[in-house]
């Protein structure tokens, strides 16, 4: 696995996080890890092999949570606390980012106040006028969202 793939699994994590609403200072740590990670110089690979967790810790921003964490997706191709997060929000939820109009915030509210956590409850969602229950979305990005929504779930299904 390379420190591109750990990245982006880390940014991952930290976005289906903040969908759920929680910690900032959290979400941070994992995005600040992830940025990191993603220019660190040497394979983290390398570094885990030879000097284990320890050898992790000095980097930047990566402290005993996040060392075990890498340490563990580089043996097993996954991590405990990845598998958690996903079985209570699902990795789908992602995917609401992919709509035109949905942005880390309007995902997170969809996400939170009426577990929306895929394309397909987004569009059965914006299709029942269940947009206009958002306040910050108005007419305009709404007509938008459900478009999109349409194709994406489309696209999906195919």
């Amino acid at each position: 696995m390379t420190n591109e793939e750990i990245a982006r699994r880390f940014e991952r994590l930290a976005l289906l996080l903040e969908i759920r609403g929680d910690d900032r200072y959290r979400v941070r740590s994992y995005r600040n890890a992830s940025e990191i990670i993603a220019t660190w110089p040497a394979p983290l690979r390398k570094i885990a092999e030879e000097e284990g967790v320890r050898g992790l810790q000095t980097l930047p921003g990566i402290g005993r949570a996040i060392s075990g964490k890498i340490v563990e997706l580089l043996e097993r191709g996954t991590f405990e606390a990845w598998e958690k997060l996903i079985e209570e929000t699902p990795a789908t939820a992602l995917d609401l980012l992919k709509v035109e109009g949905v942005g880390l915030k309007t995902a997170a509210a969809l996400h939170q106040q009426f577990k929306i956590s895929s394309l397909d409850d987004l569009h059965k969602f914006a299709e029942g006028g269940g947009l206009e229950l958002l306040d910050s979305v108005g007419e305009k990005t709404a007509e938008r969202i459900r478009a999109s929504a349409r194709k994406l779930a489309a696209e999906a299904r195919t």
